[in-house]
């Protein structure tokens, strides 16, 4: 198994950008009741696979978070660990538990990935976000969507004519949304506060 996520990895790193983002465009989809279960299954997942280090929450993140709206069916998770946590042994862990290493960030930030293959998206797929614990600005847009569904309305809209121009250009994709995301996750925090200063899972 290991010598095939190898394998996987060494056929999408030697393709070109544009071959990438022509295998994995933009893909919205009506929003489906099991990304709660996919993401449980996971969630337990991590809980396991990193039994021993200073997990401190997992949380579902992104549209497949907000029941009823549109999404790319990928379920992002942003799992936090305690500030100073051993980011190799983490790391270490998760490409065991068949996770991909996509990046590695500043402030103890980790991006992995599963369910891209060299023919396309699998039936499943998931990006997970480790950070150290924080304030997260995703979970106070995750939550302003779930808690005003006329702007959740209005991001729907949004992202369906950006699939329009950008369905193989994730980048200017993700680039085009941005100033909405920002928008609503500054109300979001003048609504809710501090709420994910120091809390535990959501």
């Amino acid at each position: 198994m290991k010598r095939h996520r190898v394998q996987v990895m060494k056929e999408l790193k030697d393709m070109s950008l544009a071959e990438l983002w022509e295998l994995f465009p933009i893909i919205l989809r009506a929003h489906n009741p099991e990304y709660e279960k996919w993401y449980e299954e996971e969630r337990s997942n991590h809980i396991s696979l990193l039994d021993g280090y200073p997990v401190s929450r997992i949380s579902h993140i992104g549209s497949t978070a907000v029941p009823g709206l549109i999404a790319k069916p990928i379920v992002d998770i942003l799992l936090e660990l305690e500030s100073g946590y051993d980011q190799d042994g983490v790391t270490a862990r998760l490409i065991g538990g068949g996770w991909v290493l996509m990046s590695r960030g500043p402030e103890e930030a980790l991006d992995l990935n599963k369910g891209y293959t060299p023919a396309g998206f699998a039936e499943r797929v998931f990006h997970l976000h480790v950070r150290r614990l924080g304030d997260w600005g995703e979970l106070y847009f995750r939550d302003y969507l779930r808690a005003h569904p006329e702007t959740a309305s209005e991001y729907e809209k949004l992202k369906l004519s950006l699939k329009e121009q950008f369905e193989h250009d994730r980048d200017a994709y993700t680039n085009a949304k941005s100033q909405f995301v920002r928008t609503y996750t500054n109300a979001a925090r003048e609504e809710f506060g501090t709420r994910y200063l120091r809390e535990g899972k959501s």
